[in-house]
């Protein structure tokens, strides 16, 4: 599936993603305290890959005191992002081909946006976020956490597993080192993980 047809999913279903998912306090907790406690050890922009409606983005700009790029294949949700949400900047792309200079930014955001790519597919969309970070730049990766590669049904499109193992070895040849990994099984929902790199060149 290319990020068009993604992209074009989330448009038919956008309204109803932003009333259940586009508010930080719609969101969990932990996945708040992980996203907030990350961006305090980052230094300078921040490119939240895959932004949605722009509610993370719009949280890591901290009332506009922070250069945030978010970027999302769904013209539907950069639309909304950008009258919600005036401090970050909004841009429609693809995650494989980002509309974003080189070494240009101290942190990338990528949560739960690299879901609906198709394992082949996803270590240009890895490469593409070294590229865009600074030498010393920090990537916080979500994403479902079973076993690696295996598709499954999402309510919007199809999605697929990956594990931190797995994960962590496709960042290895761009230059990645992780730094921690972390899982849980919250009530009713699919286990989640994420993990923090740092770009080491």
């Amino acid at each position: 599936m290319t990020a068009t047809d993604v992209g074009a999913a989330y448009d038919a279903r956008a309204n109803e993603y932003i009333d259940l998912f586009g508010s930080v306090g719609q969101s969990a907790q932990q996945d708040r305290d992980t996203i907030e406690r990350w961006q305090h050890g980052v230094d300078g922009r921040i490119v939240d890959a895959g932004c949605g409606p722009g509610h993370w983005s719009d949280l890591l700009a901290q009332g506009g005191t922070r250069d945030v790029t978010g970027v999302d294949a769904s013209a539907r949700f950069v639309e909304a992002a950008r009258q919600r949400f005036p401090s970050p900047d909004f841009v429609l792309g693809d995650l494989a081909a980002l509309p974003v200079a080189s070494g240009s930014a101290g942190g990338v955001l990528s949560w739960y946006s690299i879901i609906h790519t198709a394992p082949a597919g996803v270590p240009a969309i890895l490469g593409e976020f070294a590229r865009v970070l600074a030498p010393g730049g920090s990537l916080l990766l979500g994403f479902f956490d079973d076993a690696a590669g295996a598709a499954f049904d999402h309510a919007v499109t199809t999605a697929y597993y990956w594990s931190a193992d797995a994960l962590g070895d496709l960042l290895a040849p761009h230059g990645f080192v992780v730094d921690r990994a972390s899982a849980r099984q919250d009530p009713g929902v699919r286990r989640q993980g994420d993990l923090v790199a740092t770009l080491s060149r």
